[in-house]
């Protein structure tokens, strides 16, 4: 019986997913909905890029050393879809999905970061609707980041929607902690032990790097002085 019930749950699994990759392969609606989070994630990159302009002019330096953004492949969607339990369909993905959209922005300082993150909730046309503070508040492993859910209008050419998109804030020690804690994360062959081992020795480096951060940002306020 046991065997019966898996057996007729994989096959549920692969008709949902032959119909979620229907939904991708049309223009209506999967790739709509893509489009749509493209142009949001374009919205928030010139906001931010705007931003960084201005304050290098009235600073004479920029609080923005990068700016990435990402949207989430269809197989990413399907797979958080499912480990939440939630329907394979267009309408959950945008109901139940705030990250679809990724702009993350690294700056020097951590300063650069709220002000940054101000600025932007700031604006009559972005609707703040989460926010986790990383820095202020690490998580167990180390990880430090400041993350926002915001809404933002788009203007296409019948209609406003409003879509959501992920901002997550950083500075360069942040971001290079976090890109090596996932590459061990993500890491397939590596031996148990050793990644048990790596894990502690990276707990000891965010400590390091938020040191770091905070000399660095001192070092800056006097030379602003």
């Amino acid at each position: 019986m046991p065997y019966l019930l898996k057996y007729i749950k994989k096959q549920i699994m692969k008709i949902e997913d032959a119909i979620f990759g229907r939904f991708h392969k049309r223009i209506e609606p999967m790739q709509k909905l893509m489009s749509f989070y493209k142009c949001a994630l374009m919205e928030v990159e010139t906001k931010f890029k705007v931003l960084n302009e201005e304050f290098s002019f009235l600073h004479e330096r920029n609080p923005i050393d990068s700016i990435k953004t990402r949207i989430k492949s269809v197989d990413s969607i399907r797979k958080k879809l499912r480990q939440r339990h939630l329907t394979l369909s267009v309408n959950s993905v945008e109901k139940n999905l705030y990250d679809i959209a990724g702009i993350r922005i690294i700056c020097p300082f951590i300063n650069d970061i709220y002000i940054l993150a101000d600025c932007l909730i700031g604006q009559d046309d972005i609707t703040l609707f989460e926010k986790k503070d990383y820095i202020a508040n690490p998580k167990k492993n180390g990880y430090r980041s400041l993350h926002l859910i915001v809404e933002i209008p788009i203007f296409l050419q019948n209609e406003k929607r409003y879509v959501k998109v992920e901002v997550q804030l950083r500075t360069i020690a942040m971001e290079f902690w976090a890109n090596l804690e996932h590459r061990i994360r993500y890491k397939k062959d590596i031996d148990k032990k050793l990644a048990n081992e790596l894990a502690i020795e990276l707990t000891d480096c965010a400590e390091m790097s938020k040191m770091l951060d905070l000399k660095m940002q001192n070092i800056n306020k006097r030379i602003d002085k």
